[in-house]
């Protein structure tokens, strides 16, 4: 007798000849279940990974400069008693209030992969015109106004030369750097315009229940342009053009009118920045703002902003205009030799610089 094999009983069918179309189950019709197989153990759940919150979760890009600006601070109050004096703080806040406002303009542009080199001399040419129709009798409001829309009749001149001229961002300001430049040489006859209202000196040099009109000005600036980037469809196309300008197109994005609008609003802003600094100083200067176009981008990069465009925002800008004020502000206080202050600026662009490169490098190859 042949010894018997175990094997596990497989599902199997008798076929009798009952008819099809039965409803009934065929008697005929057997079917022998198959076994029950003994359940699996049910695999045990990978335990989740602990990831340790870092500053850069809860403040995004503006973690570096926020870390740069406690040491210094920290720093200098540790090393001069005159840092955190009321006197010392009012005129911190006036310095960097007007940087921070060409800041903000700046990034703007930056944001769209773009660049505007003449706010400075753009700031220049506003404050002079200002100074000049106040001297001559007009009103403050009007002269303030006209010097504003100077500033902004140059930024759309910008705009225009970038999406209609189609030259680079860096030709096309740097152009206008020179001409705002030479028109304010020539208008003030490269003299200083004095002899302005105390009521426009006021604007700059007062005060609100102690805190400097500067710094409402400029944080009311900072505030509107982080709503502008954060809330707005404006905002949202404004990152889009600086990530990829054809995609945008594409997605319906007016690529030309967003790019027009940035370079209008920088320049709008470094309008406002030359009445400003004219309020402050009392007099239009036609030298005013040379160098801030260099000032302006280092706060933009320093406080998290990419040159290669869509990373960025205001309250960074902000925060590298302040940095760059309280590192000039304790090198004055501790006497300190100008050119060790740009040595360390250089530095800072630097290294924030490869750390957007470093962090870029690591995304790529991560995702």
């Amino acid at each position: 007798m042949p010894k018997l094999i175990w094997r596990e009983p497989i599902e199997t069918t008798t076929i009798t000849n009952k008819p099809p179309g039965d409803a009934a189950p065929a008697p005929g019709l057997e079917t022998v279940p198959k076994a029950r197989e003994a359940p699996e153990a049910p695999e045990a759940p990978a335990e989740p990974r602990r990831r340790v919150i870092t500053l850069g979760d809860i403040a995004g890009r503006e973690s570096g400069g926020l870390v740069v600006l406690l040491v210094s601070i920290g720093a200098l109050t540790l090393a001069s008693d005159e840092f955190l004096t009321p006197n010392n703080l009012s005129n911190l806040a006036r310095q960097v209030a007007i940087f921070g406002i060409i800041a903000v303009g700046e990034l703007l542009v930056i944001l769209t992969a773009g660049i505007d080199l003449s706010v400075g001399s753009v700031l220049g040419l506003a404050g002079a015109s200002t100074a000049q129709l106040l001297v001559a009798g007009m009103p403050i409001l009007p002269s303030i106004l006209i010097g504003v829309g100077i500033g902004t009749a140059l930024g759309i001149v910008n705009g225009l030369l970038v999406t209609r001229a189609l030259l680079p961002p860096f030709i096309a300001t740097l152009g206008m750097l020179g001409i705002a430049r030479g028109l304010v040489l020539l208008s003030t006859d490269a003299q200083t315009i004095q002899g302005v209202p105390a009521a426009f000196q006021a604007i700059a040099n007062g005060t609100i229940l102690g805190i400097p009109n500067l710094l409402i000005i400029a944080a009311v600036v900072v505030a509107v342009m982080w709503f502008v980037l954060t809330r707005t469809v404006f905002g949202r196309y404004i990152y889009a053009v600086g990530s990829n300008p054809e995609s945008a197109r594409l997605a319906g994005v007016p690529v030309r009118m967003v790019t027009i609008s940035v370079y209008m609003i920088s320049g709008l802003l470094a309008g406002l920045g030359g009445v400003l600094l004219a309020s402050r100083l009392g007099a239009g200067i036609p030298t005013a703002g040379t160098g801030f176009e260099l000032n302006a981008i280092a706060a933009c990069v320093i406080g998290g902003a990419s040159l290669f465009g869509a990373k960025g925002s205001a309250i960074g800008a902000a925060t590298g205009a302040l940095i760059m004020g309280v590192l000039n502000n304790g090198g004055n206080l501790l006497a300190i030799n100008a050119f060790y202050l740009q040595i360390a600026i250089g530095v800072l662009i630097l290294v924030a610089v490869g750390f957007d490169q470093l962090n870029t490098r690591r995304s790529a190859a991560s995702g």
